[in-house]
């Protein structure tokens, strides 16, 4: 479950939370007991980002933003498919796949994904949003020239700003739906230590590993 309380709609007041409620949901439905979205998401993120109507209405401003956006759709669900995958979200990464989907996008360039580098299914301007997209995620904004050239060739600055805030608001997403657990990323930490058998003890593998056992 999530790691911050679900609001129950009986405790909304803020008008915009109840038109999501309704509409994502059911009018009949409270989303904090009974989950379950269109997508098969259990519907966690509205319920915990009830916590708040300023953030709430502040992260549904940002997912409408692209609605009038020059940007190329196509380029701006690689950036954020890509984003989810490079955080490590299942949550916005399955999501996104979903949405490559209804724009018509064939499973062999959504699945690639995940190792796009290797793929020759994406066009160069792609393959230069899918770059750009590591260096906004996986390298903290460090992005080369090279990458950045292609971008200006294809695209205007205001495009590129687009792509860039757009990506880098779902790169917030995915981590914050990690940290809090939210959704398809409500999941144990993975790398835990794995019990030595019975009877090991507090051996010293160095030196075993060295011989010296």
């Amino acid at each position: 479950m999530p790691r911050l309380r679900e609001i129950p709609r009986a405790e909304v007041t803020d008008e915009k939370i109840l038109f999501f409620y309704d509409n994502l949901f059911a009018p009949d439905r409270d989303p904090a007991v009974d989950h379950g979205t269109a997508t098969g998401s259990p519907g966690d993120w509205w319920t915990v980002f009830a916590q708040s109507p300023d953030v709430f209405r502040h992260a549904v401003r940002g997912f409408a933003l692209y609605r009038n956006a020059e940007l190329d759709p196509v380029l701006r669900e690689l950036g954020q498919c890509r984003a989810g995958w490079a955080r490590g979200s299942q949550f916005v990464f399955s999501q996104h796949c979903k949405q490559m989907r209804a724009l018509g996008m064939s499973e062999e360039r959504i699945e690639s994904i995940p190792h796009w580098q290797t793929a020759d299914c994406y066009s160069r301007l792609e393959r230069a949003v899918l770059a750009y997209t590591d260096g906004l995620v996986l390298d903290g904004g460090r992005v080369p020239d090279a990458v950045f050239a292609i971008l200006q060739e294809e695209l205007s600055d205001k495009e590129i700003l687009q792509l860039t805030y757009i990506t880098c608001m779902y790169d917030m997403h995915a981590t914050m739906a990690r940290a809090l657990r939210l959704e398809f990323d409500d999941h144990p930490e993975p790398v835990v230590e794995v019990a030595a058998p019975e009877g090991y003890g507090d051996r010293d593998i160095s030196a075993d590993l060295s011989g010296e056992g």
